[in-house]
C-alpha cells in the first residue's frame, strides 16, 4: 500500500527540484547537485546512526559546502563546478569513515517509504519557500546566467543572487537525499529540465514541462517500487531517463 505522506513528499521535492533544474541547466550547473549530494553523506550517516531525519542531517553539511564554494568563487574566480568538485570529495571520505555498512543503501539511493506526517509538513514548508523565492528571482538569475555585466547594468546584485541561488540548491539537495539518496541527487534536477528543453518553445513551457516531468517520474517510481519491491529512488531516475529518451525523439 502506498504511503500517502511519501507520495506527497516525493511530488513536492521532484517538482521544485525540476523547476530549479531549469536554471541550473541554462548555467551548465546541473551536475553540481551531484557532488553536493555526495557532500551530504556525512550528515546522512549521522542521521542514520542517531535516528533523526536525514534531510536535517544533510542540510548543515551542504550549507557549509555552499558557503565555502561561494567564498572561493569570489576569491579565485574559478568556475563553480570546479570548486564544487574540490569540496565534495572530503565529504565523501568523511562519510565512509563511520557510515554503517548495513545502512549504506539508504544513504546512497534514499528511502522515501520512511517519510511520516511531520516530514511531509517540513518538506511542504521548504518546497513552498523555495518555489516562491525562485519565482520572484527567476528572471534576475536568468539574466545573470546570460551576462553578469548586463545584470550589473540593470542594478542587479550579482553576489546577492548568486548566494540566493546557491542557498536554494542547498535546500533542494538536502531534501533530495530523502527521495533518491546522496548518490543520485543530480538526476532529479537535471533530467526533467533536459527533457523539457527538448520539447519547449518558450520559457514558460520550459519551466512547466520540467515540473510535470519531475512529478510524473516520481509518481511512477513510487508506485513501481510497491509493485516490484525495488528502491523507489532508483526507479524514479529510470523513469526520468525514459521521459528524456522520449523527449529526444520528439525534439523540436
Amino acid at each position: 500500500m502506498i504511503n500517502i505522506f511519501s507520495l506527497v513528499t516525493g511530488i513536492l521535492i521532484s517538482g521544485v527540484a525540476a523547476y530549479l533544474g531549469t536554471l541550473m541547466l541554462s548555467r551548465r550547473m546541473s551536475l553540481v547537485a551531484g557532488p553536493l549530494g555526495h557532500l551530504t553523506l556525512p550528515g546522512i550517516a549521522l542521521a542514520l546512526i542517531y535516528g533523526f531525519d536525514i534531510s536535517l542531517g544533510a542540510f548543515p553539511f551542504v550549507v557549509l559546502g555552499i558557503i565555502v564554494i561561494w567564498l572561493f568563487e569570489m576569491k579565485t574566480k574559478l568556475p563553480m563546478e570546479a570548486l564544487t568538485a574540490v569540496v565534495f570529495a572530503s565529504g565523501v571520505a568523511i562519510a565512509f569513515l563511520f557510515l554503517p555498512i548495513e545502512q549504506a543503501e539508504t544513504a546512497l539511493v534514499g528511502d522515501i517509504s520512511r517519510v511520516g506526517f511531520e516530514d511531509m509538513l517540513f518538506t511542504l514548508f521548504l518546497s513552498v519557500l523555495v518555489f516562491a523565492v525562485l519565482r520572484k528571482s527567476y528572471s534576475k538569475i536568468v539574466l545573470i546566467n546570460i551576462s553578469e555585466d548586463l545584470a550589473k547594468v540593470q542594478r542587479i546584485s550579482v553576489k546577492k543572487y548568486n548566494f540566493i541561488y546557491l542557498a536554494l540548491i542547498a535546500i533542494i539537495v538536502a531534501l533530495g537525499v530523502k527521495l533518491v539518496g546522496g548518490l543520485l541527487t543530480a538526476a532529479i534536477v537535471a533530467i526533467p529540465a533536459a527533457a523539457s528543453r527538448n520539447i519547449s518553445k518558450n520559457l514558460f513551457e520550459y519551466s512547466l514541462f520540467a515540473i510535470l516531468f519531475g512529478i510524473l517520474s516520481c509518481v511512477s517510481g513510487i508506485f513501481s517500487s510497491q509493485l516490484f519491491s525495488l528502491p523507489a529512488g532508483v526507479l524514479i531516475i529510470l523513469f526520468n531517463a525514459a521521459i528524456f529518451s522520449i523527449s529526444s525523439v520528439l525534439k523540436r
